[in-house]
């Protein structure tokens, strides 16, 4: 039952109530003569159609977009697994949120071997029942990724003006093998791109930290360095709770930095997985 059907029967128990009520003092009063109501069907029909207006508002987007290295790279030391399993939890976190105010939703953008793909649709996470495995080759065109998620953003049939702020999460174990500069320079600079929150993390030693540092650009939250696989979950960890703490704020477009200078250890962080 729809909230507003609830509203209009029990509007129409009460208002029902009453004209029983009015009736019976009628008839005490009048020795038995049943007093007519006037306009008793068109209030009843006016006040119906009142609340058949009357909607719940509806939950605007938080859009969250992952940028994911998947080069050859990822396959060494059990980083793509490590990476597939934190995408799948972060997801699931998403999933149980309760949309009152903001709907989170997901989309993952790829890039290994010569181009960069649109490997999840952007979607609400609640709707979102599987994501394919990830699987790592071929090179590094971080480039590539900047142009997929500056056109989806850009999309307005893919993202309504309704949208709060995106957030946008880039991850890498490796240097761009492509032109990147000019596609992260458009993006930085696309009408919309330009305001979604940005964060990053470096995995290994490998990785280009000085572009990824770049790429976060909140104050608050730093590059993150991944030494080994087993910090990739700690990483999305904190991004989930930036995320569900702003969908869960009264002011979803203000961001909320991951603090990962005093950020709590896996075992202090309780989201509702």
């Amino acid at each position: 039952m729809g909230f507003a059907k609830y509203l209009e029967d029990n509007y129409s128990r009460f208002y029902g109530t009453s004209i029983v009520r009015r009736r019976e003092h009628d008839r005490f009063f009048t020795g038995g003569a049943q007093a007519p109501l006037e306009n008793e069907g068109n209030n009843t029909k006016m006040n119906t159609s009142k609340l058949k207006d009357f909607t719940v508002a509806e939950a605007r987007p938080l859009p969250v977009i992952v940028l994911a290295d998947v080069s050859g790279s990822m396959s060494e030391d059990g980083k793509i697994e490590a990476l597939n399993q934190s995408l799948q939890d972060m997801i699931a976190a998403f999933a149980v949120e309760s949309r009152m105010r903001a709907e989170i939703q997901v989309g993952l953008i790829t890039f290994g071997g010569s181009r960069a793909d649109v490997h999840l649709p952007l979607a609400p996470a609640h709707q979102i029942s599987s994501m394919e495995t990830l699987c790592a080759e071929g090179r590094t065109p971080m480039g590539a990724a900047f142009n997929e998620a500056r056109l989806l953003i850009e999309d307005r049939d893919l993202i309504s003006s309704r949208a709060y702020r995106p957030v946008l999460v880039l991850v890498s174990d490796g240097q761009p093998t492509d032109d990147w500069e000019p596609a992260f320079e458009a993006l930085c600079r696309a009408e919309r791109a330009q305001k979604a929150t940005r964060f990053a993390m470096a995995i290994g030693a490998d990785a280009d930290t000085d572009m990824l540092k770049r790429f976060a650009n909140d104050v608050e939250s730093p590059l993150f360095e991944a030494h080994e696989a087993t910090d990739i979950p700690r990483f999305f960890r904190a991004v989930t709770m930036s995320v569900t703490t702003r969908s869960r704020s009264t002011t979803p477009n203000t961001p909320v930095s991951l603090s990962l200078a005093d950020r709590p250890s896996d075992d202090d962080l309780d989201l509702d997985f």
